[in-house]
């Protein structure tokens, strides 16, 4: 079984989850075997490449209204009060508290990074180490330097080199579209198969929630990558569509599916230049395509060819009445 954890490692309950997860897993022989994965989650994307002391960024209104939402009812100090006392409980102490409001990015990188170069087992050894130097050792993650450090120590000396250069950016940010367009809203979220299970619920819950797995359907990952496209456009995210988009279209560039979902990346983006081309193409490929022509008209429109765009849209409601 792969547990697969999305989850920040700037998030207090990633941590709290993580040390759940490891007690579920000690107490349930039937899921002996099981490997974890950890995935990225951006509880904070907008926090500043250069860390500033988390005292400072309590005062940011925009970052306690944040944190209010994350807590419903509680102030922001009270709910570093009751973090701490769940942390204590699941172990984490005795000194517990984040010192900085740093970017987790490069920490993601280094994840992926350890499960590239050694699998799950060096990944988790990173995850705890990233997370115990945020969490109990109050360092900056987003120090490039310090997670050097942090994977010599784990035996993963290439680390160093990797975090210097692109190594991992290209596909930590896939992973963030991916886990957005799987609908993972929460650090942490634990997904098993097509079943997900969000926050860091008892060891309890955790355990019966594995114990009953989940299958995923089986399907090409070129049609699972299509359906994550598909879903990104549905949440209005087309640029981050188009991103997850690019290897089809270099591999799969007269596909009509991946044309339209191109087509659709690019009007929704204001690319209507490009949007044209790729609908021009498949209308003269595929003729009775009415969805290509209604998307045409509407992009003929908005290129200020008002009469053109009308052929085409009479054009596909007469093959599609429902497009009226």
């Amino acid at each position: 079984m792969r547990i697969e954890i999305w989850a920040d490692v700037v998030c207090a309950w990633a941590y709290i989850g993580k040390r759940r997860v490891e007690r579920a897993l000690r107490n349930r022989p039937e899921l002996a075997g099981a490997e974890v994965v950890w995935r990225p989650f951006r509880i904070d994307p907008v926090a500043p490449d250069q860390a500033i002391p988390l005292e400072e960024a309590w005062r940011d209104p925009l970052v306690d209204a944040a944190l209010r939402q994350c807590a419903p009812g509680l102030s922001p100090a009270e709910n570093r009060v009751r973090i701490s006392a769940v942390a204590a409980a699941e172990g984490l102490g005795p000194a517990w508290g984040a010192a900085w409001r740093a970017s987790s990015h490069h920490a993601h990188r280094l994840l992926y990074l350890a499960l590239e170069h050694g699998g799950p087992a060096l990944q988790n050894a990173m995850a705890e180490r990233v997370l115990r130097a945020y969490f109990l050792d109050g360092a900056d993650i987003s120090e490039r330097e310090l997670l050097t450090e942090l994977a010599a120590d784990a035996g993963f000396d290439a680390a160093g080199a990797q975090l210097r250069s692109t190594a991992g950016e290209r596909e930590v940010r896939e992973l963030l579209l991916e886990g957005k367009a799987r609908a993972v809203t929460t650090s942490p979220t634990i997904v098993v198969g097509d079943r997900a299970l969000a926050g860091a619920q008892s060891p309890e819950v955790i355990a019966d929630f594995l114990v009953r797995g989940g299958q995923e359907r089986e399907m090409p990952d070129e049609v699972r990558r299509l359906r994550w496209c598909a879903s990104l456009l549905d949440q209005r995210d087309p640029l981050g569509a188009l991103t997850l988009l690019r290897p089809l279209l270099d591999g799969h560039g007269h596909d009509p599916n991946v044309r339209r979902l191109a087509a659709r990346g690019y009007f929704h983006s204001a690319q209507l230049t490009r949007a044209h081309a790729v609908l021009e193409g498949l209308v003269m490929d595929r003729p009775d395509d009415a969805y290509a022509r209604l998307m045409l008209g509407r992009t003929l429109q908005r290129l200020g060819r008002a009469e053109e765009g009308e052929t085409q849209l009479r054009m596909a409601t007469a093959m599609a009445p429902e497009y009226v």
